[in-house]
């Protein structure tokens, strides 16, 4: 048996180690369209801001990939996927045939539709050669905005202050990582980066990037105007679905897939950032990396259902500790929502319940509990008994479950 695997990212690299840990002898081949090996997406903000030398992005060195038999094409892009017999084709024409495929050719930066957002000094950051080239930008424009102020933008702006630039963020929403915060977190967040010396205007939509040769500023939709010579538009990430649509596979937003991550093609295997289960597309980490080693055992005919995961992001955000799950920020009705704020320590928490069950939750400022906060929500845990003593510093987690 011959396995094909299309992307080097979390998805397919993941999915490639757990084939090999399933037992399958056969053949493995993963293309890879850049000319590296996988390297985890958030290295590079560290790799930017002059913490992690480029010796360490990699997650493997090569001679991970040789002990356990796993071909990389690196540089080796497909141009499309063949039908029978079923295969693909590479940009050089070559054809390749296997018996099963997974396409895990994860996303591609969205760049919004700003007027100059094809200026020199407009960036996107989703490679390892993007990053290098904002490093290589900035070292004679040191004014820098960045669009976006979700996870990827606030953290790229992280890494332009941490190498001397002078940053401003630039958020359409009305707060910080809309996605992750309601307003009170936010807020919270808010101030605490804007004492580090970040600038940041919400609620701003950008429609012009400015300047004659290059970029040099920005103008915003209510008339202002900002200094910018280098620009990142951090505006979030479109499933990629070229080769899904023309191999004549069903996509919607994201490659459409059922529970056992099969796409319409019963032996074409989709996973990560691409895939779009039970109307739902993640581009999360968790659900690439749960997503891989299920579609491993399914490709080998070992049926493991992939139910969905969660949402879980406990991150650090500018050295500020940030974690967020599930139904954090509810809409509609049937939600009860608790809260404890202490501006002074720079701390936030909130919990969700329905029912008495835990749902989602928001931890700002803090470590403590947030693992235990996100098991329990990811339970749905009745935490009816504790609801106002969770909130507290100090409370014994391993009460919940008893």
């Amino acid at each position: 048996m011959r396995i094909g695997i299309i992307g080097n990212g979390l998805a397919g690299v993941m999915a490639a180690k757990t084939l090999r840990e399933s037992g399958f002898p056969g053949e493995v081949v993963i293309f890879a369209r850049e000319k590296y090996h996988y390297y985890p997406r958030p290295n590079l903000i560290e790799f930017m801001a002059g913490n992690l030398p480029e010796k360490r992005l990699l997650a493997f060195p090569p001679e991970w990939y040789e002990a356990r038999g796993l071909q990389v094409r690196l540089a080796t892009p497909v141009r499309r996927i063949l039908g029978e017999p079923l295969g693909v084709e590479l940009e050089d024409g070559r054809r390749e045939d296997f018996d099963t495929l997974l396409l895990a050719d994860g996303a591609l930066s969205f760049l919004p539709p700003i007027q100059g957002g094809d200026r020199p000094g407009v960036f996107t950051l989703r490679t390892r050669d993007e990053a290098q080239a904002i490093l290589d930008y900035l070292q004679n424009h040191r004014q820098a905005a960045v669009l976006g102020g979700g996870l990827l933008g606030l953290e790229t702006a992280r890494a332009l202050k941490a190498k001397g630039a002078d940053v401003l963020v630039v958020e359409f929403f009305d707060r910080l990582l809309p996605r992750q915060l309601d307003a009170p977190g936010a807020s919270l967040l808010k101030a605490q980066i804007e004492a580090m010396g970040i600038k940041v205007r919400l609620g701003t939509t950008t429609e012009e990037i400015l300047g004659s040769d290059r970029a040099e500023g920005l103008r915003f939709k209510d008339g202002g105007r900002a200094v910018a010579e280098l620009v990142v538009v951090a505006a979030g990430v479109k499933p990629s679905l070229s080769l899904a649509r023309e191999a004549g596979l069903i996509v919607d937003r994201g490659v459409v897939v059922d529970d056992f991550l099969r796409t319409s093609h019963p032996r074409i295997f989709a996973a990560g950032d691409n895939v779009q289960h039970q109307g739902r597309v993640y581009g999360i980490i968790p659900a690439a990396f749960e997503q891989a080693q299920a579609v491993a055992h399914n490709m080998l005919g070992q049926s493991r259902a992939y139910r969905g995961t969660v949402p879980s992001n406990s991150l650090k955000v500018m050295g500020i500790y940030v974690t967020s799950v599930g139904l954090a920020v509810p809409q509609g009705e049937g939600f009860e929502e608790l809260r404890r704020e202490d501006p002074g320590r720079g701390l936030y928490k909130k919990i969700v319940l329905q029912n008495g069950r835990l749902v989602g939750a928001i931890w700002v400022g803090t470590r403590d509990g947030a693992d235990h906060i996100v098991r329990a929500s990811a339970q749905s845990a009745d935490v009816s008994k504790w609801r106002e003593a969770l909130l507290q510093d100090g409370f014994d987690f391993s009460q919940i479950g008893k």
